[in-house]
This record gives structure tokens, sequence and C-alpha cells, in this order.
């Protein structure tokens, strides 16, 4: 196969995630329309006039902070390769990126690197290894975050989770059996991929796993590259940048009378449920506002409250960063065209 035929392909299997993806949410939107009716629809709309939208102003000032606090983490990351871009290029960079994704999956890392070599002259296959280092440390970030979720899981959260499974199946196990029960599964799949690991590598989908767990470890040991200092601000930026992402799902409660006495377990709870809608349509379009209101609904909010809560908290990451990153865009295009001037 050519180089233009895997890039045709590669464009193909694009446009059909986005459309998948996009129609996913659509769906999702119309599923949740159709089961309202016309007074659950008015209060629902009610519930966005009355919403105190200075609130959500603060909350798009968080989501750009988390984004800024991105943008710094990934700067660290230039430095043992030889380069160090400026803040600001750096961080309109990440806001493309993002801006891209929501319209085209996967094209936000080709844009972050494209906008980078541009203001800064950084070879694209240069700052593309920090993406894929800095996406390796997102993806075990966030399963470390899932894990103390499930083991946590706030209070209201537990007990909805545990009484929603009890109306289904009897006799749940306890947390300390599940725990048990995942750690036995764990060394057993460890023992058995030692054991047969190299008829395991004759399996192209086990070959795909070794290799994604090997980039992990070595994306992990890169970090360890940066020196002392650099590491310990690396995981401050990581962490700070969970946090912001739940402080702006906290800040948006404060926008409803019915969800201001919410506290950070519930943000934290929000944040889960959201992530996992961000994964399942483009953009979280549909997905993200219903999980959302899934989540506070464990926590009593009327349905109405809860989907505008969703929607604004949803609507509110998005605009920030459609509107930013637009601005970046231009600004980017015009350094492009001073350059090829010169």
């Amino acid at each position: 196969m050519t180089a233009a035929e895997t890039q045709k392909k590669n464009r193909l299997k694009d446009v059909l995630r986005l459309v998948i993806f996009l129609g996913i949410g659509i769906f999702f939107i119309y599923w949740f329309l159709l089961k309202l009716d016309s007074e659950q629809k008015a209060a629902i709309w009610q519930s966005f006039t009355e919403a105190n939208y200075w609130w959500v102003a603060v909350a798009m000032a968080c989501c750009l902070l988390s984004h800024l606090v991105r943008a710094l983490r990934w700067r660290l990351l230039f430095k043992p390769i030889g380069y160090q871009p400026t803040i600001s290029n750096t961080f309109g960079s990440v806001l493309v990126a993002y801006m891209a994704n929501l319209a085209l999956p996967r094209a936000g890392e080709v844009m972050r690197c494209a906008t980078l070599r541009t203001s800064e002259g950084i070879p694209v296959e240069k700052s593309l290894g920090t993406v894929v280092t800095e996406r390796i440390i997102d993806v075990l970030a966030f399963v470390v975050v899932i894990a103390v979720g499930m083991l946590a899981m706030f209070g209201q959260a537990k007990d909805w989770l545990y009484d929603t499974l009890s109306e289904r199946y009897d006799n749940l196990p306890n947390m300390a059996m599940i725990i048990g029960v995942l750690a036995a599964l764990v060394l057993m799949a460890f023992i058995a991929y030692k054991l047969l690991w190299h008829r395991l590598m004759g399996i192209n989908l086990f070959r795909k796993i070794d290799t994604l767990i090997h980039g992990m470890v070595d994306g992990v040991k890169s970090i360890l590259h940066l020196g002392p200092k650099a590491t310990v601000l690396f995981l401050i930026y990581s962490v700070a940048i969970y946090l912001l992402y739940i402080l702006g799902g906290l800040i948006i409660f404060q926008a409803f009378a019915e969800t201001s006495v919410l506290g950070f377990g519930a943000a934290f709870v929000v944040y889960l449920f959201g992530t996992v809608g961000m994964t399942f349509s483009q953009g979280g379009i549909g997905v993200y506002p219903v999980l959302v209101q899934l989540a506070l609904d464990i926590y009593g909010v009327p349905l109405e409250v809860g989907t505008a809560c969703g929607w604004l908290l949803w609507g509110s990451q998005q605009a920030i960063v459609l509107a930013v990153g637009a601005a970046f865009l231009i600004y980017f295009s015009i350094i492009k065209r001073k350059n090829k001037v010169h």
C-alpha cells in the first residue's frame, strides 16, 4: 500500500469515527428529549434562565486555567530534547488542539505539533514524541483517578451504586472481596503473560498490547530524565489539572440553588461520569450532560436542574475552547503567513 493510499484510508477512518461518535451524541440528545413531557422541558428552560451566569463565567476561567497548566506541563518535556517554547505559544497550541478534536478525532495532536512548528520552529516529529509521552501519562493518571473513585466513591454515590445493583442482583460482594478478586485476576494475568509470552507474541492483538505497555513504561521513565525539580513540578501540574477539572464542576454547582450545597465529593463523581461521557461521543455532545444529570440524581437534584447543570458544565468548557482556540488559530495563521513572506 502506497503512502497516499494509507493516508486516504486513515482519513476515511477518521471521518467514519467522527460520524459514528457524533451520531451517538445526537441520538442521546434525541433519546433524552423524547422522554420529557412539555412541563419538564419548560422546567429545564426555567432552570437555564434562573442560573447565575457569573458562576458559569468563573467555571470557564477555571477551564482555561486547566489548559494553561497543561501547557506548562507539556513545556517541561521539551527541555531534554533541547527546546524551550514560549508559554503563550504552547498554551495556544493546546487550545487549538482541543478545538480541532471537537471537529475530528485525533486531529488535535497533529494540529498541536503543527502550530508549534509554525510559531517555534520545532520539528513535528520532535514535538509529537512529547505529545505521546504526555498522553501515556494522562492514561495512567486517569486509571489512578478511576481506581481512587471506585474505591472511595464518596458517600451517597457509593450507596446509590450499591442500591442500584442490589435491585438486580442478590448477595453482592463487599468491597474487600471485590479488591481481593481483582488483585487475584491481575496476578493470574501477570503469571500467564510471563509463562505464555512467546506464544502470545504470535497474536497481533497481544503484540499491540505489549507495545502499548512498553510505551507506557518508557513514557514514565522519560519523565525521570527531566531532573528532580522538573519531575516534581510535572507531578504537581498533573495533580493540579485534575483538581481544576473537578473544581470546574464545583463552581458550576454554585449557579443553581439546588446544587450549591453539594461539595467536593459530588463534584468528583460528576467528573467521573462526565469523563465517561466524553469518550462515548464526539466532544461529549449529548452523552456528557445526560451522565452529569444522572450523577446529580444520586444527590437528589431534580432532573430539570441536573440537566441544565450538565449542559452548562459541558457548554462552558466547549465555549471557552472554541473562542480562545479560534483566536490562537488566527494568531498562528498570521505567523505562518509572515514566515512565508520572509
